[in-house]
């Protein structure tokens, strides 16, 4: 360590070493988003799709400024609009019952609000509708027409041929004749990294079900007035029986291998200057963050990555084992749906978790890992649940009582080895005497 007197220096040292500090500029003070976007005269609903189980957030994209806080209504899908209700106040806090939807301790509401902004936990299709951002007094700022698809098939994409390719060209060509009044496909979207680097791991791309047709309603808008997606309210509702028809949300999963990417050593200088400082290579070395999780067991757990978006690459490991969602998905129709599974939300869910899953899990976020879990899962004894009603139970009592039976015997012998042994004393006096 440096004495004292040297510490006016490391400043003059440090500029010299880095010269790109000269020319740091104090950014100018940025005008307020919401003064420059006025809120639109007329409410329409930008129409949103999601696959279930990921975490939804829905930006309030214009308000007044004199509004310091806002409040979200929701309304269902073929509601009117005398149906629109407070989602949550302006707190936050949540005005709706969630509990028909399982999620761990950490995650005491779904429904929650962050810099105006709405988020939603593991939403799910009874999740769709439309949500409105406002004030207290029911003003309308802001729409979006959420729609929440839930994918029924795990499966692979098959590489197509020059027949296949051809033959859809010939039904596109047909179809285009046709003019029909509306077109159901599945849009999806481009395939995701590797989701771990150094093993084998698994890239995901999601495909979400939309209608293409030029009679939906104008109030639903998107970048595309002729696409909506199949659940959105800009869909006539004449439509509505057939568009889930056979097409609808797909999840694919196909395995990767990629190595992992080093970074660059830093510069002589910057090394030069850490040594001098007193920073060693150890202490410059990356640690994932590290999280302590106890839960009660027999109840379903919910673990997420954090830091983890709907678009990310995600992946668990127990330890050094990887847990691969081709073998642990409720997707996989070729088994039982597992105890241990993830979910299209990219969260491990046991269902329900027991002692045994305690252990250490590793998170990977877009190929690199992320965060360290260590969970331990305790019995907990609660209401309706009694000390005889335990599995070890029967085992605890042979122990309990196999310990009382020795320690009884071994008092037992030492009081008749005492006796006796008084007792043989005293006859040995009398025949003395």
């Amino acid at each position: 360590m440096p004495p004292p007197s040297s510490s006016p220096i490391l400043l003059p040292l440090f500029l010299l070493l880095c010269p790109d500090v000269w020319s740091y500029e104090a950014p100018e003070d940025k005008q307020d988003v919401f003064a420059r976007k006025a809120c639109p005269a007329f409410l329409t609903f930008t129409n949103a799709a999601y696959l279930s189980g990921v975490t939804v957030e829905l930006p309030c994209q214009c308000k007044p400024q004199e509004i310091q806080s806002v409040v979200w209504f929701f309304r269902e899908p073929l509601g009117s609009s005398k149906e629109t209700r407070a989602l949550t106040d302006h707190h936050g806090n949540k005005l709706l019952d969630t509990k028909r939807v399982p999620h761990s301790g950490d995650l005491r509401s779904r429904f929650s609000i962050r810099l105006f902004s709405l988020l939603i936990y593991r939403a799910g299709p009874d999740d769709s509708g439309i949500y409105i951002c406002g004030s207290a007094h029911k003003d309308y700022f802001y729409g979006y027409d959420l729609d929440i698809q839930e994918a029924r098939t795990l499966s692979i994409t098959p590489r197509l041929t020059p027949e296949s390719m051809s033959k859809k060209r010939k039904e596109k060509k047909r179809l285009g004749s046709a003019q029909p009044l509306y077109q159901v496909f599945t849009s999806f979207q481009p395939w995701s990294v590797c989701d771990r680097c150094g093993v084998p791991g698994e890239q995901v791309r999601v495909g979400l079900c939309y209608v293409h047709s030029h009679y939906l309603h104008v109030r639903y808008r998107r970048a595309n007035q002729t696409v909506a997606s199949c659940g959105s309210g800009a869909v006539p509702r004449a439509f509505g029986q057939l568009k889930r028809s056979s097409i609808g949300a797909k999840l694919e999963v196909k395995s990767c291998q990629v190595t992992c990417q080093t970074k660059a050593p830093p510069s002589s200088k910057i090394l030069a200057l850490m040594a001098f400082l007193g920073y060693n290579s150890a202490s410059r070395r990356v640690e994932v963050p590290v999280f302590y999780l106890s839960h009660p067991a027999d109840n379903v757990l919910t673990l997420g990555c954090p830091g983890a978006q709907p678009n990310m690459a995600v992946a668990w490991d127990r330890g050094s084992e990887p847990i691969y969602r081709s073998e642990h998905s409720a997707l996989n129709l070729s088994a039982m749906p597992p105890r241990l599974l993830i979910d299209t939300g990219h969260h491990l869910v046991f269902q329900p978790a027991q002692t045994q899953d305690s252990g250490v899990y590793h998170c990977w976020l877009q190929g690199h890992q992320a965060a360290e879990i260590r969970l331990l899962v305790y019995v907990h004894l609660g209401r309706g649940q009694s000390v005889t009603s335990h599995p070890d139970f029967p085992a605890a009592l042979r122990t309990v009582l196999g310990s009382y039976a020795a320690m009884t015997a071994v008092f037992c012998l030492l009081v008749f080895g005492r006796a006796g042994v008084k007792h043989l004393r005293d006859s040995g006096e009398t025949h003395v005497d």
